[in-house]
């Protein structure tokens, strides 16, 4: 590490849990956030600042644009009213916060076809997604290909979240959830709403 980074991340090397080592590690590692939302433009916020070595960042399913429910609170776009896809207005949001980090938007839905094109790459794999077979589909892959990966939702005025290590915690998802439930019973951000500091 040189001098620049070692000062860019001095207050990171300096906390015990993560050290110089650590440090090499996270500039080292890769990851993909599945979902532009208001978790998944959390998350790749965090990592961007953390300096994590590579970063994609694409929209899940549905909506592919900023719409006027979600553009006001959410952290992906400088502009509100921008009518770029999500995942655009993220890659461009975190490049301006990290110009260190290789970071992908990549405006995609994920399916079955193209999962291994879309995670396999990745040392870990962290949803921001709004809907369960979508988080199925990520879990059904991680197991499959012993990739960690972490789940995480907020709905009305609670959030939860959940790490999955394929290699060492035989439970997945699909145990911790009931697996196989029907994704139109859960309720939703769409269906019950969310608080403002979740967004």
């Amino acid at each position: 590490m040189n001098d620049a980074l070692h000062e860019k991340y001095s207050r990171q090397i300096l906390f015990a849990g993560i050290g110089e080592q650590g440090q090499q590690r996270l500039l080292a590692a890769s990851a993909v956030v599945v979902g532009c939302g208001a978790i998944g433009a959390a998350t790749g916020n965090l990592l961007t600042r953390a300096g994590v070595g590579k970063l994609r960042h694409y929209r899940s399913r549905f909506r592919r644009t900023l719409q006027p429910s979600g553009a006001k609170p959410s952290s992906t776009s400088p502009t509100p009213s921008a009518a770029l896809p999500k995942a655009v207005a993220a890659e461009r949001k975190l490049r301006a916060i990290n110009s260190g980090v290789s970071i992908e938007g990549i405006v995609a839905d994920l399916s079955p076809r193209n999962a291994a094109d879309l995670l396999a790459r990745f040392d870990l794999i962290l949803d921001g997604t709004d809907n369960f077979e979508t988080r199925f589909l990520i879990n059904d892959f991680a197991v499959q290909n012993s990739k960690p990966w972490i789940y995480a939702a907020a709905v009305a005025s609670y959030g939860l979240s959940m790490t999955i290590r394929p290699r060492n915690d035989p439970p997945c998802l699909g145990l911790f959830n009931g697996y196989p439930a029907s994704p139109s019973l859960e309720e939703t951000c769409d269906t019950i709403g969310v608080l403002g500091p979740h967004r």
